[in-house]
């Protein structure tokens, strides 16, 4: 038999009033309560609102988990995820969070219990930390993630892919068409899988025109205007300019950009610098960045459309093994060459 809300405060040595405030979340219960709670909830497996939920009928609801500072990403991923809940008739909860945070799957068990949803859409990182896939399968939680890479990582759950790595390749080699030959390269957060996986397709593009990798021109760092300003900083500072800079994402990129031409360095004439993602930091600029175009909108429009698939068998009939993988594409504007093809 399914745990009840009694289970749970005989177990937790409660009253199951107190049991009720903590899954509500009422700031009254004491911190010793409320954690006393939380471990005989998880110890149970106890999901209150999926079994109320159950006798009502299907999930009407999911929720779009996220830690991400870009707002930009994160708004276009939710006007996708809506488009198909409006369309399926689905509300969505939004919630941020942080994903290093030590209570993170407590947070998680505590949306599912409170807002009743019937699943989680998952961006990187936590998408792609395997303790938290683990106990979302313990829980039995439906989930869909969103992960870097051109297959999904395991079997483990849905999956929506984006590969990475063949779009940095793809900007890499327009960077040494260009004529660039020392090319740096400016990572993101190490906790995103994108970061590495855009710094293989760099150097597997350097590699297959016989380019030396040179360790000294790549640095990491943060998806952040500020830490790419920060680390063209360093490069100006070594007096070893490269003739092409490769920001991990366009708020890098644009913060290299400020930087040299903050300090006589002309681009694209004495440095080429291509940002990812085709987000409004590459449309701001001046010139307007070269970079890699990640269609947010219908990455998140299938996972919302997986999502409600999983949690309504029967309902909806899609294919799930194929339409789950995007490549982003390259559009080169004046920040590498003068002779723009693409906007």
């Amino acid at each position: 038999m399914n745990p009840t809300i009694k289970d749970v405060a005989k177990l937790a040595g409660v009253s199951f009033k107190t049991v009720s405030r903590v899954i509500n979340n009422e700031v009254t219960v004491k911190e010793a309560s409320r954690s006393k709670v939380w471990k005989a909830i998880k110890q149970l497996n106890y999901h209150p609102n999926l079994s109320a939920r159950h006798l009502r009928g299907a999930p009407s609801s999911i929720a779009f988990i996220y830690d991400n500072p870009n707002s930009s990403y994160i708004i276009e991923m939710q006007e996708g995820i809506l488009e198909q809940c409006r369309e399926k008739g689905f509300e969505l909860v939004i919630h941020p969070c942080d994903s290093s945070s030590p209570t993170i799957l407590d947070e998680l068990l505590n949306v599912i219990v409170r807002s009743g949803v019937g699943g989680l859409i998952l961006a990187p990182p936590l998408s792609e930390m395997p303790h938290v896939i683990a106990r979302l399968n313990e829980g039995d939680i439906k989930h869909v993630r969103i992960v870097s890479g051109s297959a999904p990582p395991d079997t483990l759950s849905p999956c929506v892919n984006i590969d990475d790595r063949a779009a940095a390749f793809q900007i890499t080699q327009h960077l040494i068409n260009q004529g660039r030959r020392s090319i740096g390269f400016l990572g993101g957060d190490l906790a995103h899988a994108s970061s590495g996986k855009r710094q293989q397709g760099y150097e597997e593009a350097l590699r297959a025109n016989q380019l030396e990798v040179d360790e000294d021109l790549i640095l990491p760092g943060h998806y952040s205007f500020d830490s790419g300003a920060e680390r063209a900083k360093q490069l100006l500072e070594r007096g070893k300019l490269p003739s092409a800079i490769f920001g991990c994402n366009d708020e890098i990129a644009a913060g290299a950009m400020f930087y040299a031409q903050n300090h006589g360095v002309a681009v694209p004439e004495q440095l080429a610098i291509a940002g990812f993602e085709d987000n409004p930091f590459s449309r701001h600029t001046w010139p307007r960045l070269t970079t890699s175009r990640q269609n947010n909108d219908a990455i998140a429009q299938r996972a919302a459309e997986l999502m409600i698939a999983e949690i309504s068998p029967g309902r909806y009939d899609i294919e799930t093994e194929t339409g789950n993988s995007f490549e982003p594409q390259l559009v080169i504007r004046d920040s590498t060459t003068r002779s723009s093809v693409n906007s």
